[in-house]
């Protein structure tokens, strides 16, 4: 027999009654039944009920075991009565009697509890990230991430796909974050750049000769932490393709990342043909790049209805602005004055003034409005506002206006708000879309100049002619997101493959043509040299496992991730250099700023 067990607590069934077995794990917990003593045993796999009574040789052995401990136990497999089976647990109509057993390692007190799902602290559970593991849900969420990662790589391997690793030190590059830099000992004085994503090389993977390239790419940003995005690290599924335009694109990739939800999915239903919303549609009726379809909020423009009104607020919006609009975000089911109000508060704690609204009731056989907007409209108004938005005795619209620029962050918000709260999110869905049209570039308040609103390296749709002779602002680009759930869960775009439209696109944000020479030299001086038209994109690989797995946090679903201050307390990083490595680095610390 196999020095540690013969079989894992997961294995055992009724078929294997008589059988003398060996396990080995922690243990789970421990009870005493008036001398009769059970042991939980537990390992990767599963549990497994131990018994050792009185008379078993292991007796007094049992008795001083406690939870975590590892062991290894010899005994026989006998079938438990029916009044003691466990329905819930795989190996629930079967347990060990107990003969011999085996302290394998003893455990100190816990810091945090290991059986079951209590809150605890952030900083304890990762402080002992190895205990808070051994958690059960926790544990199941990083098994399931391995086998989400496994599903991705085995339908990119049937789509055609060949995975290719790419270098971990590299050069800068602008993908939207700060880099983490890495000083060279060899050439003292520069530094390596770990890649917040294989953008360049896999571009370079095209320009080689290489087709359909992808791998499970780790990428590094310098990012404050948050609950959709972890700091320092994170995972994607990378992928390029040659010869190919945007619908190519979402073609391939919609029935693999379609598979990979519906394979976890547990039954819920998945989009089957994903909707295709144009940027700046998604922004006029959800007020995100980002929405979430689970919910059935749509907003619209109803300026009409308000322009030389009695409302004169929004009267005197719309006629000072010739940029101002008002929109309303109807709320099936939200047509009480209590609702309402609570709508207004909410949106006076997020800085607004209120946030007006309508709400309808029945009075005979007509449907009326109510609130003090309806009052000042008008009743053929506020009917008209109701017939435009399809809405019933029972319903409210809520409204907001001015520069939709500046307002429609808050739209989006308050059609979430709206809702949650009434409840009318189906959350048993996945609910997947893709956004296409963004804009090329945006405006930089800050810098008083335009500047890429994405991806640098995407090809404006219109290319160079788009370039010399369009508002730099209407100019759209050849990218796209996939968005499921209101999370933005992959990201891509058709490559600007030629060079002159790549220093014509940088030209325009400030950067000189000898400026993207230097900074961008490898894939500048590819194009000179025959480029195939291509694109790819990325998948958030943490993003999609915590949709999976139901995780309302990365840390969830990441086996070793930082604290929201971006230290790792297992490890104690980030830490300081020795002086003997920063002598070899030539480097030296600045001296701490006093308070």
């Amino acid at each position: 027999m196999h020095r540690y067990r013969s079989h894992t607590c997961a294995q055992l069934r009724k078929a294997d009654v008589g059988q003398s077995v060996r396990l080995s794990g922690w243990v789970h917990r421990v009870r005493d039944h008036g001398g009769l003593l059970f042991i939980d045993l537990r390992d990767h796999y599963g549990l497994t009920q131990i018994v050792a009574d009185p008379d078993s040789p292991c007796f007094k052995i049992a008795e001083t075991v406690r939870g975590e401990w590892v062991i290894r136990v010899d005994g026989e497999v006998k079938e438990r009565l029916a009044d003691t089976a466990n329905a819930n647990l795989p190996t629930g109509e079967i347990e060990i009697f107990a003969k011999e057993m085996e302290v394998l390692s003893a455990a100190k007190e816990l810091p945090l509890p290991v059986f079951g799902e209590l809150d605890y602290p952030e900083d304890i559970r990762l402080k002992y990230r190895f205990l808070d593991l051994r958690r059960d849900t926790l544990h199941k969420n990083i098994v399931q991430r391995t086998k989400i990662i496994a599903e991705m790589r085995k339908r990119m391997n049937e789509s055609a796909f060949t995975e290719f690793s790419t270098p971990i030190l590299t050069a800068s590059s602008p993908e939207g974050a700060r880099d983490f830099l890495v000083p060279s000992r060899i050439h003292p004085g520069t530094f390596y750049a770990l890649p917040q994503a294989p953008q360049q090389y896999k571009q370079l993977i095209m320009v080689s000769g290489f087709d359909r390239y992808f791998q499970i790419a780790p990428c590094f940003r310098d990012e404050d932490p948050r609950a959709d995005r972890l700091p320092g690290e994170f995972y994607q599924l990378d992928l390029e393709m040659s010869f190919v335009e945007q619908e190519d694109i979402l073609q391939t990739m919609e029935p693999v990342l379609r598979g990979v939800f519906e394979t976890f999915a547990e039954g819920k239903p998945v989009t089957q043909s994903f909707p295709r919303i144009k940027y700046d549609d998604a922004i006029r009726k959800y007020g995100s790049d980002k929405p979430d379809l689970r919910n059935p909020i749509e907003m619209q423009a109803v300026s009409e209805h308000f322009a030389g009104s009695g409302f004169k607020v929004f009267a005197g919006i719309l006629a000072n602005d010739p940029k101002a609009e008002v929109w309303a975000i109807p709320a099936k089911t939200g047509g009480s004055r209590a609702f309402c109000d609570r709508m207004n508060s909410w949106a006076q704690g997020e800085g607004q003034p209120g946030l007006g609204y309508i709400f309808w009731r029945k009075e005979g056989d007509k449907i009326e409005g109510a609130g003090p907007i309806a009052k000042n409209i008008g009743e053929e108004r506020t009917e008209a506002i109701r017939r435009q938005l399809g809405l019933e005795d029972g319903d409210a619209v809520f409204f907001v206006a001015g520069n939709p620029a500046k307002f429609y962050k808050f739209a989006g918000d308050a059609r979430t708000r709206a809702g949650e709260e009434l409840n009318l999110v189906d959350r048993d869905q996945f609910a997947l879309c893709w956004i296409i049209d963004f804009p090329f570039f945006e405006w930089n308040e800050d810098e008083k100049k335009i500047d890429f609103a994405h991806n640098p390296f995407s090809m404006p749709q219109g290319g160079i002619e788009a370039l010399n002779g369009q508002d730099p602002l209407s100019i759209k680009a050849f990218q796209y997101d996939m968005v499921c759930n209101g999370f933005e869960i992959a990201s891509g775009g058709i490559r600007n493959h030629l060079p002159e439209t790549m220093v014509k696109a940088f030209e325009m944000v400030g950067l000189s043509r000898d400026t993207v020479e230097e900074r961008f030299g490898g894939l500048y001086r590819a194009f000179q040299y025959g480029a195939p038209p291509h694109g790819g994109m990325a998948a958030g690989i943490d993003r999609v496992v915590m949709l999976l797995c139901g995780a309302k946090n990365l840390r969830e679903i990441t086996m070793f991730p930082m604290n929201q201050q971006a230290y790792d307390l297992l490890m104690g990083a980030p830490s300081e250099a020795t002086p003997q490595q920063l002598r070899e680095l030539e480097l030296r610390t600045a001296p701490k700023k006093k308070d």
